[in-house]
């Protein structure tokens, strides 16, 4: 079909998202380019495609980058938790691997999906790419 642009292609008379509107798809864990596809298949599982707009999500390629984002965000909150509760009141090891460890799971898995969708949705935004070498003539 002609008049239908290719899929990684800016669709005609549509105006690119802000920078606001991108991280907001990114959070709510939306398609990065029309807001309204889902981009996730399973908890971490991401789509082929944009089921509303096409979008192929072959670009995507967020890395180690969310989960480094998260552990060291969760290691602040629950290492400075420890901390405080075991100067304050000082209760046994069982304890603190009570508290800590749903802690430490809470902290790390439910940010998790909104992380990488974020940083999924910046890529888009900023057309980020892989490296390219340029052959330059010798000098």
């Amino acid at each position: 079909m002609p008049d239908e642009p290719l899929p990684n292609e800016p669709v005609p008379n549509e105006t690119l998202p802000s920078l606001t509107e991108t991280a907001l798809r990114g959070l709510a864990c939306k398609c990065p380019r029309c807001g309204r596809g889902r981009l996730y298949a399973g908890f971490l599982t991401l789509r082929p495609a944009c089921e509303a707009c096409g979008l192929d999500y072959g670009f995507i390629d967020a890395g180690d980058g969310p989960a480094i984002f998260i552990i060291m965000i969760a290691g602040a909150i629950v290492v400075a938790s420890a901390l405080i509760v075991e100067v304050k009141y000082q209760p046994p090891f069982w304890l603190h691997a009570a508290l800590w460890l749903p802690l430490t799971l809470a902290v790390t898995l439910w940010p998790l999906r909104a992380m990488k969708s974020l940083l999924i949705a910046l890529q888009f935004h900023h057309k980020a790419a892989p490296g390219r070498l340029i052959d330059r003539a010798p000098e």
